[in-house]
């Protein structure tokens, strides 16, 4: 069992559609609640190994209570001893003791079972006029059965305890102040069967938490891989696309050069025929294996060549345009990179903006810092958060961590060049950063 119930649902990534009850945390991070709540699981936890042990301490606990009679020799009744003056020996005394204590071991694994025995137990010792502490038996099997037992049965037994109690009283063993009495132990039943239906109430509300905490850790561990996935398949669309233009380009110019050398009886001019012939077997190969995922979505294709860093400006704007004050940096030769690298990097600056717009709104603000440099590119992204006196904007969820849907495709898009994902508070703690660094000194995607 979880050590807290809430625990799973409180690790859910931005933008999930639900999150753990606050109240719960709150209790949980509470010093004294906290510490109430987590001495309570440890004892059930021990409680599932050793139940035993709880039942012995049960049955000790009543023992103890109704010892006094037996070392007194004598019976009292709820309030002062019974009006007919009776003094029954201490074996019997003992004899009903044990006949209404022991079956309390079982109180858990039989409730109902427990609950009656005592209860026909207790009715033929007030028949004999007997009052004895070790009656509260019939208390704790009560609560028991509210706790552990059939609702019916409960039902039934309420029932039995108010006509048993009602007679013992007036009949069968009377008390000094019959009305008093009555209400005493009325009352107490009353109290018993309360206590039971809170605690079960308040198990099967825990229960109920745990269960969706654990479907909610079921959905996010879902809702990650789809997300991966369909962002390995937008990546190996537009990798098709790069490739597939880059290819076009070399057998185009293999195809020029070939004739040209034939032209001249060249030695090359086989050669470069070879070239053309295998760059537009390539293509066939690749349209077949990385064509297939354009299949669902043909209708979209996009007309213009994929973005690059030169978009980068006019992305800008547009996070400008939705509230989001933006200063752009930077630092190396951004042209000098390949056309995968530059559509990585732009997706990934896309991806933290959206974010940052999202989870912070309008009015904030973001640095964007774009290095290249010794082979590799930096890119960091930093938000300053919700501006202070605003609300956070009400689509968006607090920032619990970095598996959110964007930052799962910032993962993906970073691995195909070995790149470093590093997401998180800022270290002034006012807003979000999201530094990434690709390696991009060989120019080649990493499957």
């Amino acid at each position: 069992m979880s050590p807290h119930p809430a625990a799973a649902a409180a690790d859910l990534p931005r933008g999930a559609a639900a999150e753990p009850s606050p109240g719960l945390d709150d209790a949980w991070a509470h010093p004294l609640l906290g510490r109430m709540l987590r001495g309570q699981t440890r004892r059930r936890a021990m409680d599932l190994r050793h139940p035993w042990v709880l039942d012995t301490a049960v049955v000790l606990v009543v023992a103890l209570i109704g010892l006094p009679d037996l070392l007194s020799h004598r019976s009292h009744g709820p309030f002062g001893e019974t009006s007919d003056g009776t003094h029954p020996s201490s074996a019997v005394l003992a004899l009903f003791a044990c006949a209404q204590i022991l079956p309390l071991w079982w109180r858990r694994r039989a409730p109902a079972a427990t609950y009656f025995v005592i209860s026909a137990v207790a009715l033929v010792q007030w028949s004999l006029g007997v009052w004895q502490q070790a009656g509260m038996s019939a208390l704790v099997a009560l609560y028991s059965l509210a706790l552990h037992g059939s609702l019916r049965a409960l039902s039934w037994a309420s029932a039995l305890t108010v006509v048993q109690l009602t007679v013992a009283v007036c009949l069968l063993a009377p008390v000094e102040h019959p009305l008093l009495g009555l209400f005493f132990l009325l009352g107490t039943a009353a109290a018993a069967v309360a206590t039971g239906l809170t605690l079960r109430i308040r198990r099967m509300y825990l229960a109920a938490l745990e269960d969706r905490a654990t479907r909610l850790e079921i959905e996010r561990d879902q809702r990650v891989r789809l997300t991966a996935a369909a962002e390995r398949a937008r990546v190996a669309r537009e990798m098709h696309d790069i490739i597939g233009h880059n290819l076009s380009v070399m057998v185009s110019v293999a195809d020029g050069a070939a004739t040209l050398a034939a032209r001249n009886e060249e030695r090359s001019a086989e050669a470069l025929r070879i070239l053309g012939d295998t760059g537009r077997q390539a293509m066939g190969e690749l349209r077949r294996v990385l064509g297939i995922l354009r299949e669902d979505e043909e209708d979209e294709r996009p007309l213009t060549p994929q973005p690059g860093v030169r978009e980068l400006d006019a992305l800008m704007e547009r996070v400008r345009t939705a509230g989001l004050a933006v200063r752009y940096r930077t630092t190396g030769d951004l042209d000098s990179l390949g056309d995968g690298v530059q559509l990585t990097l732009y997706r990934i600056v896309q991806e933290a903006l959206t974010n940052s717009l999202k989870h912070s709104g309008a009015g904030s603000s973001a640095d964007v810092t774009i290095t290249v440099a010794a082979g590799e590119v930096r890119i960091q992204v930093a938000d300053t958060g919700v501006p202070r006196g605003a609300r956070r904007p009400s689509a968006a969820q607090p920032r619990h961590g970095d598996q959110g849907h964007g930052l799962v495709g910032i993962r993906q898009r970073a691995g195909m060049y070995g790149g470093t994902v590093s997401v998180g508070p800022r270290a002034d703690g006012h807003g979000w950063l999201v530094d990434v660094v690709l390696d991009a000194s060989s120019g080649e995607h990493r499957p």
